[in-house]
């Protein structure tokens, strides 16, 4: 079943053009990185996006290359980090700057278990399903 799922969120991910009324809305497919993995458990609907507040590496966004066998980074694309609070679901901007990268241990210290970090991106033509990762 999870791979059926994941076929048809790929499916969707591609459709996202279609369905949209903006000018060229979502074209692109993006995931969020720590190094060179993809935070994402699996590119689906049921993925999950899990960190310990122990984590350690630099926190990008890039788009993706989505293949039933693999998911491959192709280039790092701009974004806006925000922290939610666990216990009022308050959101607080992490920084005004756009970031390309940053430093996972940077961010952690103002994280505790139960706040998720939510990237945002800076344009409409990259679709970013897995915006929230859950801090543990």
């Amino acid at each position: 079943m999870k791979k059926r799922t994941r076929f048809l969120f790929l499916g969707m991910c591609s459709l996202l053009p279609g369905l949209s009324f903006a000018q060229d809305s979502f074209q692109h497919c993006t995931a969020a990185f720590l190094n060179k993995s993809m935070v994402v458990n699996e590119y689906s609907p049921t993925g999950k996006c899990i960190l310990s507040t122990t984590a350690t590496g630099e926190l990008t966004v890039q788009t993706v290359d989505l293949s039933p066998s693999a998911s491959k980074p192709t280039g790092i694309i701009p974004f806006k980090l925000a922290i939610r609070d666990g216990q009022t679901n308050t959101l607080t901007l992490f920084s005004n700057a756009d970031l390309t990268s940053i430093a996972i241990q940077s961010v952690l210290p103002k994280c505790k278990k139960g706040d998720r970090l939510v990237l945002l991106t800076l344009n409409d033509q990259y679709a970013l399903p897995h915006n929230e990762i859950l801090i543990q």
